[in-house]
């Protein structure tokens, strides 16, 4: 897709925050470009940084893995981040960096055009469905932004770190075929 092209060779030049200073590569997103589902992390991480892909860490494996249970694979997702840079040291994004980035995630919604978005953790949660409520709240519930659907849940690193999340997860991924199904996809 031209579009998508165009705008990850804009990101790729992006200069909007300081985080362009420690970056090693820029995270723009990876998978269908023609996905009716897409997910949205928070930031990238030391691997992701490395490599120049969203979610191929500990936490990546984990998703794969959750997406398999249900019946899916990256090649039929497409998956992103609020930040397309990595912060140091894995800290939380700043509010300026994700106003600041969040045109390009906005952009990567329009072009790629996805009937539903999966948010993983509380920054994509609270950006893409504009209600300030922790995860831990929020997560599974179903939100009707204009013709999308979104659907906050725990990011996938943070069940690494708390483990009794890890059931909440997958059995708010497990509602993702219904959902589909529902659109007709």
């Amino acid at each position: 897709m031209k579009e998508l092209e165009l705008l990850k060779q804009e990101v790729e030049n992006c200069k909007r925050c300081n985080l362009y200073k420690t970056r090693t590569n820029i995270v723009f997103g990876d998978g269908n470009p023609e996905a009716k589902l897409m997910l949205v992390g928070e930031a990238p991480g030391y691997y992701e940084d490395k490599k120049g892909l969203p979610f191929v860490g500990s936490a990546g494996k984990l998703l794969d893995t959750l997406l398999g249970e249900i019946g899916l694979s990256r090649n039929k997702v497409y998956i992103a981040n609020v930040l397309k840079c990595r912060p140091p040291n894995n800290r939380d994004p700043k509010i300026d960096e994700i106003e600041r980035c969040s045109p390009y995630l906005f952009a990567q919604i329009s072009y790629i055009s996805p009937k539903i978005i999966i948010t993983l953790g509380n920054h994509s949660t609270r950006l893409l469905t504009e209600i300030d409520i922790g995860i831990t709240k929020v997560h599974g519930r179903v939100f009707k932004k204009g013709e999308k659907i979104v659907m906050p849940t725990f990011h996938p690193a943070a069940c690494l770190y708390h483990p009794e999340w890890l059931k909440l997860l997958r059995e708010d991924l497990s509602k993702i075929p219904s959902l589909l199904s529902e659109c007709n996809l």
